[in-house]
């Protein structure tokens, strides 16, 4: 089982390993982790094994860790948004002297309802955050306005309203639906729960990632021996950068190596890679694969990035659609959404070119950890593509 040959782009990282900052801290993580497998409906997702495709690709092994049933949600999104929509619910609480340690069964069970639906959270999203952002909000009291730019789905904008958010769509991409979330904020004193991160807003996308690692942890707790490579979903890099982390923390010498994949028309980490700092990149980031849509870099993301990232890829639409077809037509069938799949398809690109075998370290030993991000969170658009 194989895909066509599509040319993509490959920069090695001449900064990785590199000391740096240390952006996740593990007291944090003990505190996430500890909150989120206690929460009605928790259980780990699965880690696949995909022999025919390693086989096809000349590995070992690929390992496919399964997002598509994570808390009803469809995405792994459901670890961060809802996670930091508590954490801040239970900080602004405290700090207006209603509950100094209000408890997530609390907030659910509606205790601090008067005060929590009092307050109002705010994001932008290309879909799976903000659905994670107003489930929480939903869950645990609190008053949910989400912003969409016009390429969101109307699939992706439904499914996040049926957790009672209002959804308002502003023009411009991803990155100025951020900016407008921002400015209402601002001006109507809400609380932005972002999962990217930017000079004076670094807190809320902390937890966000914090959350997101149990999923890298759930995948090693599943693992007999620690992979050789992870091919890792790019966007703004929060989630890239939380499995980093989780693979250093928790291999330490054998970390695997990293290597971060973007849809070639919205490659801002690789640009910023090129550029040796964060930079934004112009245009419509007219992308299929809407979940990673970003033309700007998370600052804590960049911050584990630039020192902890082996190589940057950027990857076509075309080869997404090939590996949801791939997955889609497997026995037994794997359900992997249009950003789901951008670390498979970096894999297997480069897989089947020598020069990208060299560069990467791809041996017949290799193993291999991919992270399925999505199940099919648009079914319409799935069912379109997948055909």
């Amino acid at each position: 089982m194989t895909i066509p040959r599509r040319s993509y782009r490959l920069l090695l990282n001449r900064h990785a390993g590199v000391p740096g900052v240390v952006v996740l801290p593990e007291s944090g993580f003990r505190r996430a982790k500890e909150e989120i497998t206690a929460w009605p409906g928790y259980a780990p997702t699965p880690l696949l094994a995909l022999p025919e495709l390693a086989a096809g690709a000349r590995v070992a092994e690929i390992r496919w860790k399964d997002e598509g049933s994570r808390f009803g949600l469809g995405s792994f999104k459901a670890l961060g948004g809802a996670y930091a929509v508590m954490r801040l619910l239970q900080a602004e609480l405290a700090r207006r002297g209603i509950a100094n340690a209000a408890t997530a069964a609390e907030l659910a069970e509606g205790t601090y309802r008067e005060a929590t639906q009092a307050i109002t959270v705010t994001c932008a999203t290309d879909g799976n955050h903000g659905r994670s952002v107003a489930w929480g909000a939903q869950r645990f009291g609190a008053r949910c306005v989400i912003f969409v730019h016009a390429e969101v789905s109307q699939g992706r904008r439904d499914a996040i309203a049926r957790y009672g958010a209002e959804i308002r769509e502003v023009p411009g991409t991803y990155d100025d639906a951020v900016r407008a979330a921002q400015r209402a904020a601002e001006a109507e004193r809400w609380f932005v729960v972002s999962d990217t991160s930017y000079a004076g807003y670094t807190e809320v996308p902390r937890d966000v990632m914090q959350g997101y690692r149990l999923m890298a942890e759930e995948a090693a707790e599943a693992l007999d021996r620690p992979p050789t490579h992870v091919f890792i979903q790019g966007g703004v890099g929060g989630l890239a950068a939380a499995v980093s982390v989780q693979m250093r923390a928790r291999y330490r010498a054998e970390a695997p190596r990293l290597i971060v994949v973007e849809p070639e028309r919205a490659a801002c980490l690789l640009a910023s890679a090129e550029a040796g700092q964060p930079t934004a990149i112009e245009g419509e980031l007219d992308t299929l694969m809407a979940g990673l849509a970003c033309g700007e870099p998370s600052l804590l993301a960049w911050q584990e990035l630039e020192r902890a990232a082996f190589a940057w890829m950027a990857v076509p639409d075309e080869s997404a659609v090939d590996c949801m077809k791939l997955l889609a037509r497997r026995e037994p069938k794997v359900v992997a959404g249009e950003s789901a799949v951008a670390g498979l398809a970096g894999l297997l690109l480069a897989a089947r070119d020598p020069f990208g075998r060299s560069m990467l370290g791809l041996e017949e030993g290799s193993r291999i950890l991919l992270f399925g991000t999505e199940g099919a969170t648009d079914p319409a658009l799935y069912e379109r593509l997948v055909g």
